[in-house]
């Protein structure tokens, strides 16, 4: 296949991955959070917040919402970005307003409804969080202010996570300005109205919906951009600097060496490499030297060309 070709496979692929976090994203607040008046963050809190309030479907005002950050996000963070963005935001709406009659009633009832709101909120928080990291990965957003964090993360060194947590207390906070939700009997006759403590626990709640949803966000992030350090000694080193450099396209160190017991010099191949590449990497010393001595250990951090780059 030609590089074009493979171009292409490369980002249907990257689309197909981003409607998958989409659907994990979308069924975390169908399933868990919707059915019991959850606030959480986002554009998709904001929308669940009028939802409650004004009855407005949450797949048009999502669409909405998302379509004016979308045009800034544009400028900011390329029209590749955006691409991605507007279909995540279109396909996301659709499944807003597609997959809830799909999911039967007895099923949101026992799974989500009847195991009270503080599990809902775990794993609601880790089914959406999950979905943004895995869009996040594909260069992608589920939109909102996912979209004000890549703005802001691409100039700042802070993580995603935390700039969704930090604009998602505010959301969750500003749902007390809102009139008192009605409660309703089983006959759909309103019975009364929210107290300040039931509010409060609300709030409480998207708190916990939050902290599940950001934790899981960096987790699936700072797991898929891992690198290792690998020290190899070995009498081939000559060999499998070659074979490294070919097989995974990293650039290989020769550190000289000397064994203290053997007074022998030797050379010390040293290679850095995303965690994912690792599996190629034994293949090929395997390969080549069966004997050689691996040390291999996780770095915090990597910079330049090849990893991340360094931000203000």
């Amino acid at each position: 296949m030609n590089s074009r070709t493979l171009n292409i496979l490369g980002e249907l692929k990257a689309y197909l991955i981003i409607t998958f976090g989409l659907l994990l994203y979308t069924l975390g607040w169908i399933v868990f959070l919707i059915p019991n008046n959850m606030v959480g963050g986002g554009v998709t809190g904001i929308s669940a917040i009028l939802l409650y309030a004004f009855n407005i479907p949450v797949g048009a005002s999502f669409f909405v919402i998302n379509l004016v950050l979308l045009l800034i996000a544009l400028k900011v963070l390329g029209k590749g970005f955006g691409m991605k963005t507007v279909y995540a935001i279109i396909i996301a709406s659709v499944f807003y307003e597609v997959v809830p009659p799909l999911i039967p009633e007895v099923f949101i009832q026992e799974i989500a409804i009847s195991n009270g709101k503080l599990l809902c909120a775990i794993f609601g928080g880790v089914c959406a969080g999950l979905g943004i990291g895995i869009s996040f990965s594909q260069g992608g957003s589920t939109g909102g202010t996912d979209i004000v964090a890549l703005m802001i993360v691409k100039y700042k060194n802070i993580s995603a996570g935390r700039v969704i947590l930090l604009l998602d207390i505010f959301i969750i906070a500003s749902s007390l300005l809102l009139p008192p939700n009605q409660i309703l009997d089983a006959n759909g006759a309103v019975v009364g109205v929210e107290t300040w403590g039931e509010r409060f626990a609300t709030i409480l709640y998207g708190y916990i919906l939050i902290g599940a949803c950001s934790y899981s966000v960096d987790m699936f992030i700072s797991g898929s951009k891992q690198s290792s350090q690998i020290f190899i000694f070995s009498k081939k080193y000559a060999e499998l600097a070659d074979a490294i450099t070919t097989g995974t396209g990293r650039g290989v160190t020769l550190i000289d060496g000397e064994g203290w017991y053997t007074k022998q010099k030797s050379k010390i191949v040293m290679v850095v490499m995303r965690k994912d590449d690792l599996s190629v990497l034994y293949r090929l010393v395997r390969e080549i030297d069966k004997d050689a001595f691996l040390s291999v250990g996780n770095v915090s951090g990597v910079y330049g060309k090849g990893f991340d780059q360094i931000k203000k």
